[in-house]
């Protein structure tokens, strides 16, 4: 019996004629060494940004279910020119929307939840000898079919995409091909120096992804971590074997920080004056999570006088509709001010030792002081600290934070156990 192998190709790898040409040719020659393929893809470069601007040139409110009808189409012309590309090189190949590969989510537009796959039509087609290519980011509602409703599940979606289809299919690997080699301990577009990480746990993979590592989609990243799929993280333009991401055993657990996250795409929000009586936390964030913006970071500060300042973070792209939010409830609660601040950035550490080390929020609290650079907001978990600063001091802190916990130097034999997993 054939390996089964769903590979996931992101926009950049795709982003023109010659890239998907070379992209056909990789999928080519994993086909001819006899594996059977499901291949993910992304739009092509930008299309997903494109229409997006597209659709705000139109209309300040379009309409969500038009708009995930428009988004999918950059995934549909991706899928059909890799399959062209593939069948100008002698390989049979066939692409499928995700409905069309049996992907059924819920009903919430922009960012819906695949409910489930029906694997029916891809194995049909692999059964045919096909290289099935799978259009990401998108499902429709699972109602029959005159009634369903083409839906797409976020951004990073198609990671999403391929680690649910790897878990469906029972697939032998899950790989995620990018522009970059693999998880590195830091964006080495900003720290020339940071090292490419051999293997990572899901729950250090997660909570990077979650704190703005933009290699993999925190979705995708549960899914694996859930349905047991060893996921790897590849280069599309070499043959580097990448980071595994997988399950890593207290054996093999690290006491240190083993990489950090950026996130320049947030912005930070102080309620002032704020009642400060029972229930009045759960009056502001259960409006917000009706209207689907996500709240990160929280901090209340002790209440004075019966009244009290609450500060926490969105993404900068609903910071208007939160103010928005805000001021319509502040007349309802009673709060004095809602004061912004988009010039704000995150930066993270993230490592299975930390809650073992207490001194690590120390050396990083040290590392930014030492540049000069002052925290207007700090959490943590069991594994990870994170600061708010100035957005125009994020590059220097990296690489400050970066050089404090030595991430510059390469992992040794011993902190490598079992990097050649899966």
């Amino acid at each position: 019996m054939s390996r089964l192998i769903v590979q996931k190709y992101g926009g950049s790898s795709l982003a023109d004629a010659e890239r998907i040409r070379h992209v056909a040719g990789r999928i080519a020659r994993v086909r001819r060494e006899g594996a059977d393929l499901v291949v993910v893809v992304s739009a092509m470069g930008d299309t997903t940004d494109h229409l997006t601007e597209l659709a705000a040139a139109i209309t300040d409110q379009p309409d969500p279910r038009e708009m995930d009808l428009l988004l999918a189409t950059g995934e549909h012309i991706s899928g059909t020119l890799v399959t062209m590309a593939l069948q100008a090189q002698g390989v049979e190949a066939v692409s499928l929307t995700g409905p069309q590969a049996g992907i059924r989510t819920d009903g919430s537009y922009g960012r819906a939840r695949i409910a489930n796959i029906d694997p029916a039509r891809m194995q049909r087609e692999i059964e045919r000898g096909r290289v099935v290519i799978v259009a990401g980011f998108q499902g429709s509602t699972d109602e029959a079919y005159e009634a369903a409703e083409v839906t797409t599940l976020g951004r990073g979606g198609s990671d999403t995409t391929a680690v649910a289809l790897a878990a469906r299919l029972g697939a032998d690997a899950c790989e995620i091909y990018t522009d970059v080699e693999g998880i590195f301990t830091a964006d080495p577009r900003v720290v020339p120096d940071a090292q490419l990480i051999p293997t990572i746990g899901y729950e250090e993979m997660l909570e990077l992804a979650h704190q703005g590592a933009q290699v993999m989609q925190t979705r995708a990243v549960e899914l694996g971590w859930v349905n047991d799929v060893v996921i790897k993280v590849r280069s599309t333009f070499s043959d580097h074997p990448g980071t595994s991401i997988e399950e890593v055993s207290a054996v093999e657990l690290r006491d240190k920080v083993r990489a950090m996250a950026l996130d320049r795409k947030v912005a930070k929000i102080t309620i002032v004056g704020v009642p400060d009586h029972p229930g009045i936390a759960r009056s502001i964030f259960e409006p917000m999570a009706d209207q689907g913006l996500n709240v990160d970071m929280i901090v209340q500060n002790v209440g004075h006088d019966g009244s009290t300042d609450l500060s926490f973070t969105v993404d900068r792209a609903n910071l208007a509709r939160t103010e928005r939010l805000l001021e319509l409830l502040g007349k309802d609660l009673g709060f004095t001010e809602v004061q912004t601040d988009a010039a704000v950035a995150k930066v993270s550490i993230v490592g299975e030792g930390i809650h073992n080390h207490p001194g690590y929020a120390a050396q990083m609290f040290g590392a930014l002081a030492d540049e000069g650079i002052n925290i207007s907001m700090i959490s943590t978990s069991e594994i990870r600290i994170t600061c708010i600063i100035a957005e125009e001091r994020i590059d220097q802190a990296a690489k400050a934070i970066h050089r404090t916990f030595r991430l510059q130097e390469p992992e040794s034999a011993d902190d490598a156990v079992g990097a050649s997993g899966g």
